[in-house]
């Protein structure tokens, strides 16, 4: 079975076959038990476990099985639906643990559209839980900036809240195909900064043209959520301020039972000219 996956070695499309994948030329991959392929050349690797630790990985994915950014899931899933036609393919670069992937597949198979769906991630824990909660997707470990795509193959990237590589999203979408890129809004997470730091400061927004693309619209995603115990503690670890946080501030986070924060996010819609 052909696959949306190329090797990263030579280029070539690999096809899915027993317990591996394997291009003309002869590279082999090994699946894994959970379905995924490694496909980050050990000279491409940076470190000996690339990407979100397992302990980072576990916190994310019980946050977000809680729901929490449920309305953001939501509105992924309600662009990506008015944004591909009746058949097409989908990468979600750095998927995590595949979250946003899931709930997007299921949105468009909802809507009677015949969709293949892949996504990469350096951090093989995180890649391991995306395909066990998705199945009918492709995974690999990879990087963002090398992805193992062919050339205009994709009519459908989402990006969130991750390493934004424009040259290689560039090169693997089709003309007009979509782009989503999550970030952060200005007040994201604005409690939980006001506890862990003595002068926090509000996220910068910015309205970037990039080469390439055309930009359509950016739709905000404003609300209130309540986090609660262990809740609060996996938002803190699946953060950058995990490792930057003074003692003191952390300290203050781990005496809350629980806090009302905010959730701002912008999604970025673009297109490939």
């Amino acid at each position: 079975m052909n696959s949306l996956l190329c090797c990263p070695i030579c280029g070539e499309e690999l096809s899915r076959e027993e317990g591996r994948y394997a291009c003309p030329n002869g590279h082999s991959y090994d699946r894994a038990r959970e379905g995924y392929v490694h496909l980050l050349p050990a000279n491409r690797k940076h470190a000996k476990e690339p990407g979100d630790d397992k302990g980072m990985t576990a916190a994310r994915n019980r946050f977000l099985s809680g729901d929490h950014y449920a309305p953001l899931r939501q509105a992924l899933c309600d662009l990506s639906v008015e944004r591909i036609g009746c058949e097409g393919a989908v990468l979600d670069s750095d998927c995590g643990e595949g979250y946003y992937t899931q709930s997007v597949f299921q949105a468009l198979t909802g809507a009677g559209k015949s969709v293949r769906l892949a996504g990469i991630d350096l951090s093989k824990p995180s890649v391991r839980l995306a395909a066990r909660r998705l199945p009918e997707g492709e995974f690999a470990v990879a990087s963002a900036y090398h992805l193992p795509v062919g050339t205009e193959r994709v009519d459908l990237l989402l990006n969130c809240f991750s390493p934004l590589a424009l040259e290689e999203f560039k090169r693997v979408l089709r003309p007009g195909g979509a782009f989503l890129y999550v970030v952060p809004g200005a007040d994201h997470l604005w409690e939980l900064k006001q506890v862990l730091y003595d002068t926090p400061y509000r996220n910068k927004e910015e309205d970037i043209p990039y080469e390439g693309f055309s930009c359509e619209t950016v739709v905000p995603v404003r609300y209130q959520m309540s986090v609660k115990g262990e809740a609060l503690a996996d938002l803190f670890q699946m953060t950058p301020y995990y490792w930057k946080t003074p003692k003191e501030g952390a300290a203050r986070l781990a005496a809350l039972g629980g806090l009302e924060i905010t959730a701002d996010f912008r999604i970025h819609v673009f297109r490939r000219v």
